[in-house]
């Protein structure tokens, strides 16, 4: 017997056994597996390399470290209900599961359409920054010179092959990239804290007090944190491919956000410590008008271990951009897997290959990437500027949106089936998540020109797709359902 949405169905005994039967491998990942997929979604040193610099110069300059211990604050709150809710669904649609149990199959359905949009505009975002990053590198340690779409194209290749090896190979590659580029930046970080800081010295009180963290704009500051924290909701998504989900998600859960919300905090605040609370934020305002924001961070690590960090950070950049690429990549298709078993979308996209991978399913998510990527390059867009800002600031809207309905979702739930009666798990920590998680979409909205680099037509359509989309995927589930009956 196996429960798919909440619903407990027989399966025969042949059907088990077979790499199409449509259920996923299970009792494949624990804990740490769970661990580094959430890790390598959120992509560390681009994270860093790429939100600091923004939020140091544009937002609260030294008191960014504290913006990211609210946005954690904010997620674990919504994680508790996530957590709660998770005990009784088990599901690879995670979020559309999720919603569709508290609001409604037609409201699960749109928000798996904005899952879907979310997953993959971010991971042609990627695409586009590290076609830029891998044919920079290339360039300058040999001179050939390809454009940044070729390095894009083979690399969805490899990502489409890794993906359907099996999650316990994607996980393994993931490891790997995960621990390399985290272990630089943790070991700057501890030879600057035991070394006593910078200029200034460590600068507790002036990147972690209220003052600082109100200090400037703080909104900016707060958005751009929430953004790194894109990705934990991977915890539920390999559910079913966990062993024992009822313990190892809560726990996987828990600890990524516990992890991230520390290491992007402690990374930060050794960045800003190294210019000094007063000359961080003038710092961070020169790389990004130089056209090279990483610069920020990069410097002082250069400066700490030396010319050759110099070399290795951008190529850590383009593993860490990889390891995102891939971990979203197989998030997507697990979506589109679930979507097909539960009859919103073409039967084969459940077929499973011998190592009970949602082989169909990845290779309609690798042409999805082509689709979103290839008109970036033939109109001859910078992808940075343009592909990555835009697709990245729109996957966060789209993320913080599902957050937010399934904080509702959650209190909906146990409202009604009473499956749980916790007050902190099943109502005041979702309730209070929610609010928080409203004042995040609020704070992106009305920060979205910058966050996206682009003018404010641009991002008000790229601010409307979202509801779009989500209309759109309600009202497909609504034809399909109807066709059926």
């Amino acid at each position: 017997m196996i429960r798919v949405d909440g619903r407990t169905a027989a399966r025969q005994p042949a059907e088990q056994d077979s790499p199409t039967a449509g259920r996923l491998k299970p009792n494949a990942l624990g804990v740490l597996g769970i661990l580094f997929l959430v890790l390598s979604a959120q992509a560390p040193l681009t994270g860093i390399a790429g939100t600091v610099p923004l939020s140091v110069g544009l937002g609260d300059g030294p008191g960014v470290p504290a913006a990211y211990v609210a946005a954690g604050a904010v997620i674990l709150l919504f994680s508790v209900g996530f957590v709660a809710m998770g005990r009784h669904v088990v599901d690879a649609g995670a979020f559309y599961t999720y919603i569709g149990r508290g609001l409604g199959r037609t409201s699960g359905a749109g928000s798996a359409a904005v899952a879907l949009f979310a997953y993959c505009t971010v991971q042609a975002a990627m695409y586009g920054l590290y076609g830029a990053t891998v044919s920079g590198i290339v360039e300058v340690h040999t001179g050939f010179e390809l454009p940044w779409w070729v390095w894009g194209l083979a690399t969805m290749a490899v990502v489409q092959a890794l993906g359907a090896t099996g999650i316990e190979m994607g996980a393994r590659v993931l490891a790997v990239f995960v621990l390399a580029e985290m272990s630089v930046l943790l070991a700057f970080g501890l030879v600057t804290l035991f070394r006593g800081g910078g200029p200034e010295g460590l600068g507790f009180t002036h990147s972690f007090s209220a003052g600082a963290a109100l200090k400037g704009a703080p909104g900016v500051a707060l958005m751009f944190a929430v953004a790194s924290m894109f990705g934990f909701e991977a915890t539920a998504i390999y559910g079913e491919e966990a062993r024992d989900p009822h313990r190892t998600v809560p726990r996987a859960t828990y600890l990524s956000i516990v992890v991230v919300t520390v290491f992007f905090a402690f990374t930060s605040w050794m960045v800003v410590s190294s210019y000094g609370a007063s000359g961080a934020a003038g710092a961070a305002g020169k790389a990004l008008a130089g056209g090279d924001g990483s610069a920020f961070v990069f410097a002082p690590i250069t400066g700490r271990f030396g010319g050759w960090a110099n070399d290795v950070l951008p190529v850590l950049l383009a593993t860490s951009l990889f390891a995102g690429m891939l971990a979203f990549h197989n998030s997507a298709n697990r979506y589109l897997f679930s979507l097909s078993r539960e009859g919103l979308l073409p039967r084969g996209l459940r077929t499973l290959n011998r190592r009970h991978s949602p082989w169909v399913a990845g290779s309609v998510q690798t042409t999805i990437a082509v689709l979103l990527v290839m008109p970036f390059a033939l109109a001859g867009k910078d992808p940075v500027l343009t592909l990555f800002s835009w697709f990245s600031g729109v996957a966060v809207l789209a993320m913080m949106l599902l957050y937010f309905l399934t904080s509702v979702s959650v209190i909906v739930f146990f409202r009604r089936e009473r499956l749980d009666t916790r007050p902190w798990n099943t109502l005041i920590a979702p309730m209070l998540g929610a609010l928080g998680l409203a004042g995040a979409v609020w704070l992106i909205l009305a920060n979205l020109t910058t966050l996206i680099g682009g003018d404010r037509a641009t991002a008000t359509w790229l601010a409307l797709a979202v509801p779009g989309v989500l209309a759109l995927g309600a009202g497909a589930a609504r034809l399909v359902r109807g066709r059926a009956g």
